[in-house]
Parts: C-alpha cells; structure tokens; sequence
C-alpha cells in the first residue's frame, strides 16, 4: 500500500509558541486537504533551533509541551512526525532529550530521542540533552519507519565519541524507509557534500530517505533547507527550495520506489564525503548572497526592526553591505550616511552617491572634519606635539561611529556592520569605530568573497560603480592611505586565513604549502592578539564553515603563536 508523505520546510522563529504553532498546524491541515497520510517537519520545530540556554527554563520545556499538546489535536486522519525537547523522566543524566514526537489519532503515539549529539562548531547539544538510550521503529498503516534526527546524516555513529549509531540498531528491525528530521545549518562548503552524506546512508542501509531541514536565520546561523528525497537506490529525487519555505507532496510505494522523476542519478553523486577547497575559500557566490540576504531579513523581521542604517565610504565593503540591505530590506527601509573626512577623496564621496542613486536609497551626508578638528584642539594639550599616528586615524572612525548610533537611536534604525572577515582576522579595523553595530553583515565574507558578490550584485546591471570595484581599497584616514600599506595583498592573505581558520592549520603545515615562513608568521599574529576585539564584535552572519562567534571559541590572552 503506497504512502502519500509531506515535507515541510519552515521558517521557525525559537521560543515563538504561538507563531510555530499555526504555522505547522496551517501546513498540516494542507497536507490534509490533499490527501497527505503523514507530515514531516524539522528538528525541534515547535520551539526552533537552537533555542540554547532556554533549555533551562522550566517554563520553556512547559510551552514545548502546550504546543505539542494543542498540535496533536490536528493528528486525525493524518500522521505528524515533529521535533521538541522531550523531558527525561526515567534515566540518570541531563533533564531533556532532543526528541521526534510521532503523532496520530490525536495522541502522541511514539517519541523518539536522538542519539548523536553534536558539539563542535555552533552545535552544543551536549550541554542540554541526554542521548537516547534506546531505539525502536514507528509502524504506521503497514509500513515500518526508522526515525532519526539529524545525526545520520553526518555518519556521527562512526565517531568514537559515540556508542551507537541509531540506523545501525532500527536497521536490524526491517524499516521499510528512513525519515530524519534535520537543523542543519548553511555554509558555502555544503552544497553538495549533504546528498553525498544521503547518497551514503541510503547505499549503506538499502533505504529510501526523506530528509526535512528547516530554513531561516536565527540571529548569525542561517539554514538554508534545501530538504532532499532519495529513493532506495541512492538517486536523487527532490531537492527542495534553497533559503525558501516549501511543503511538497511525495508518494512512497509498497515496494520502496518513490513516484516521480530522477532529478541527479546516484552514479553523478560523489561517493565519499566532499572536502572544501584546499587553498581558499569556496565562491559559491550565488548562495553565500542568498544567505546573506536572509539572514538580514529574518534578523530585523524576528527582532522586530524595519529600518537600517549604514555608513557609505565609497569602499567595496559599504556598497555590498548597502546593496545587500536594499535587496533584503527596501531600499525605502536603509538609510546610507556618507561622512567624509579631511583624507577622504572626491571620487570616493561620488562613488557613494552613485551608489545611493542606482540603489533609489536615501542618503544624507554629514562631513566630520570640524568635529574631528574639536577632538585633536582639545587633546592637543595631552597628545602635544607628537606625530600624526594610528591614534588619529581611529578618532574619525570613532566619530563616525558616534555619528551613526546618534541617528540610529534617534530613529529607531539598526546599525549595520560593515566589515569583512580579512580585516576582522588582523584586527584592521577600529573598536567603537567602524566595529559598531547590530548585525555583521560580512564579517564571515572574506575580501575575495566580497569582490565576488560586488560582481554578481553587478550581474544584470551596473549596480555598484564600477569605480568602487577597481579602485584599490583605503580606509581614506590619512593622506594616500591603501590598505596595502598594512595588509598583505588579500589574495594571499585570504588563503592563509582560510588555512588557519577555516581547516585548523598551524603555522608549519601553512608554510609547507608554499606560503612564505615571515608572512604566515605575521598573519597568524595579527589573528591571535586581536582576538580581544572579536570578542566584543556584534553577532556575523555565518556562510562559512568557521565564523567568529559561536562557532570559533578562542581564548583572548592565549600564548599560542603571539
């Protein structure tokens, strides 16, 4: 007897009840008046992942339980497979499961708790939840389902870390499909190597798989959904909406087949796990721009902000940051403050301003040199006749960062956060100054990657000037003042950062590759005493494997390599 299954791809927003409620309700009543037999949300679902420290807030697991509660009363005629932290009430250890909850006939029929609990990178289940302790398949209307969540997926069984692998035990009681409920996050090394672990799985197990991610930004991780359906034989069936919701239908066979036409055979999907490039960054342009563009959304639409508020220098960096936030939020909503100083050049303050006017934003210029003056007059009786230094330099950075707060609060905008990762890896920028903000936007986009985007942004139409694109980059705080003056060209530097912090080389395995020994030494300096700036930065949109944040947890007064 064949089996008409849902997926569905949300939005979830943590610790929303109300809104993750209706809306999963609103999905399965769909799935409902089309005839659907069982609907398959994400991981955690009903209180959004990751809800972090609210784990321990009774009063939260309280609200996940009334949610599971008024959901189960829309489980007539269909079955409803969702995710919810699950209390532990009968063994030893922490007071919650990460748990898939298998509604039907308005009561909950089975819950399933997962096993492999991830603690790298921006995971930290481990702090919150106690593995499953024991593993059992759900039957329903003649098929046998094995039920996991998240953690097949990444082949977590095969780390020793972990006693069990949850397929390898359901797999001993015949399941007839697997079905996994999924948060897993977006980073531009992901665009393949998750049907290449599906691909595994299914080949492994001789299973068909229906897989179900969620999408959305929550506050720096942004999951891109881009759920997927494998048939027994490891082909590629459906691959759902990248950074977009999406609920679809899929009819699951008696004999294991799934309806519908092979969208990648698996013969075209790699084997084995995929590894991100060698030597730099990967430039999966047009999904790094979408993770970015979501992730600004969903920041201000969550946080409740409509407006934004940018400083416009006529760099690359604020005219990406400038294009991105019109894209996400209209250019009716972002206001562009351009604040030339005494160093900044006239071709930088029109570049701005063509910007603006491509962009139909509004913008406003207010020129710092007298404010910039009053502070040096009122220092000079301190600073006395010493020369003209890096102090100077971050006084206008921090008047304009004065500047733009000002107007933010006055008007209720967000300040968006300029900066790159390049800059942010050496501590090339000004704390207080161009550091301030709400949201970095692409504080995860190295220089490399940012002239990528300037170029797809540009793919249609001239959007950024062209000026702004090939004229070399200057913070424009003293007079002829390049980047370079103080950086290494980005397009060796980028590569080293990447090997640094994006796949964890030490300075003899970065040298072995050719880069030049007193350079990396350098660089991996410059990474690791300005660690205490990072610290105090604003929350980055991740699209790399390794963002500072959550994900890179470094100490500030570290000896390693300073």
């Amino acid at each position: 007897m064949s089996m008409k299954i849902f997926l569905a791809q949300q939005n979830y927003h943590i610790g929303n009840f109300a809104g993750n409620t209706q809306k999963i309700i609103k999905a399965i009543q769909q799935a409902k008046d089309e005839g659907g037999e069982l609907i398959v949300f994400s991981e955690l679902c009903v209180c959004g992942y990751p809800p972090r420290d609210f784990l321990y807030f009774s009063d939260f697991i309280d609200k996940c339980y009334e949610a599971v509660e008024e959901i189960k009363n829309y489980a007539d005629g269909i079955a409803v497979l969702i995710g919810a932290p699950h209390r532990n009430d009968v063994v030893e250890g922490k007071d919650l499961f990460n748990a898939a909850y298998f509604l039907e006939d308005k009561t909950i029929k089975q819950v399933i708790h997962k096993t492999c609990l991830p603690t790298y990178d921006v995971f930290d289940e481990d702090r919150y939840f106690e593995p499953a302790k024991d593993w059992n398949i759900v039957e329903y209307k003649g098929k046998k389902i094995a039920v996991t969540i998240c953690e097949d997926i990444w082949n977590l069984g095969n780390n020793p870390l972990y006693r069990y692998c949850p397929m390898d035990i359901l797999v001993q009681q015949s399941p007839d499909v697997m079905i996994n409920l999924s948060a897993s996050p977006f980073d531009y090394t992901h665009d393949e190597d998750r049907k290449v672990a599906v691909k595994a799985n299914v080949l492994k197990y001789n299973l068909p798989m229906f897989y179900c991610n969620c999408v959305g930004s929550q506050t720096e991780i942004v999951f891109d959904g881009t759920s997927l359906v494998f048939d027994k034989h490891a082909n590629l069936l459906y691959q759902m909406k990248s950074f977009e919701e999406e609920i679809r239908a899929f009819t699951l066979n008696d004999d294991g087949s799934i309806e519908g036409t092979i969208v990648e055979p698996a013969e075209k999907i790699p084997n084995t796990d995929l590894n991100p490039p060698a030597l730099e960054p990967a430039l999966n342009i047009n999904h790094i721009y979408d993770a970015l563009i979501l992730g600004i959304k969903d920041y201000f639409s969550k946080m409740g902000f409509t407006k934004a508020i940018l400083g416009s220098s006529g760099g690359i960096d604020s005219a990406v940051t400038l294009a991105l936030a019109c894209d996400a939020l209209g250019s009716e909503n972002v206001l562009a403050v351009l604040m030339p100083s005494p160093y900044s050049t006239a071709h930088s303050v029109n570049d701005a301003v063509e910007l603006s006017n491509n962009l139909k934003s509004a913008q406003h210029t207010i020129p710092i040199k007298d404010i910039y003056e009053s502070f040096l007059t009122e220092l000079k009786p301190l600073f006395q006749d010493r020369p003209f230094s890096i102090a100077e330099e971050n006084i206008q950075s921090r008047t304009r960062g004065n500047i733009l707060m000002a107007i933010a609060n006055k008007f209720g905008y967000i300040l968006l956060n300029t900066s790159n990762k390049s800059e942010l890896s050496t501590g090339y920028g000004t704390l207080y100054g161009d550091m301030a903000g709400g949201l970095g936007v692409l504080g995860d986009c190295y220089k490399v990657q940012i002239y990528e985007l300037a170029k797809y942004i540009n793919r249609k139409q001239e959007i950024i000037p062209v000026n702004i694109i090939n004229k070399p980059p200057s913070a424009e705080l003293r007079p002829g003042q390049k980047d370079s003056d103080s950086l290494p060209d980005y397009a060796i530097l980028d590569k080293i950062l990447y090997q640094y912090i994006e796949q964890s080389k030490g300075p003899d395995e970065i040298k072995k590759q050719g880069f030049d020994t007193a350079l990396v030494d350098r660089v991996l300096k410059m990474v690791n005493t300005n660690e205490y700036k990072r610290n105090q930065f604003c929350p980055i949109i991740r699209i790399s494997p390794k963002a500072f944040g959550v994900g890179r947890r470094m100490p500030i007064v570290g000896k390693y390599l300073s």
